[in-house]
């Protein structure tokens, strides 16, 4: 059952700002760790927290684009273990590398 294409559009366009938040953040916790690091003066609960809130916004991301990605026409289903979408004839998870094919006893 597809999604309305004015939906998966919007999906898009929110995992886009997501995508850009997420470099936006990402430079900004490269860039507090060098400044902190040249000053040999480094705050590890400030590099935690910023790293915390960088792990949320990734973990958003992976899921509007696991959504995304089960529309795809080649989308078998997700992986039991990760959660990631797979394709067709696909005996391996691409992420994790779990079996996807059912022991017959």
């Amino acid at each position: 059952m597809s999604r309305p294409k004015q939906e998966d559009a919007e999906l898009q366009a929110k995992r886009d700002r997501l995508l850009e938040k997420f470099t936006v953040m990402q430079a900004d916790l490269g860039g507090a760790f060098y400044e902190m690091a040249i000053r040999d003066h480094l705050r590890i609960d400030v590099l935690t927290r910023k790293a915390a809130e960088l792990q949320r916004v990734d973990a958003e991301l992976l899921s509007l684009e696991r959504m995304l990605e089960l529309e795809r026409a080649d989308a078998a289903g997700l992986c039991p273990s990760c959660g990631s979408p797979y394709g067709q004839a696909v005996r391996f998870c691409p992420q994790c590398g779990q079996s996807l094919v059912s022991e017959v006893a």
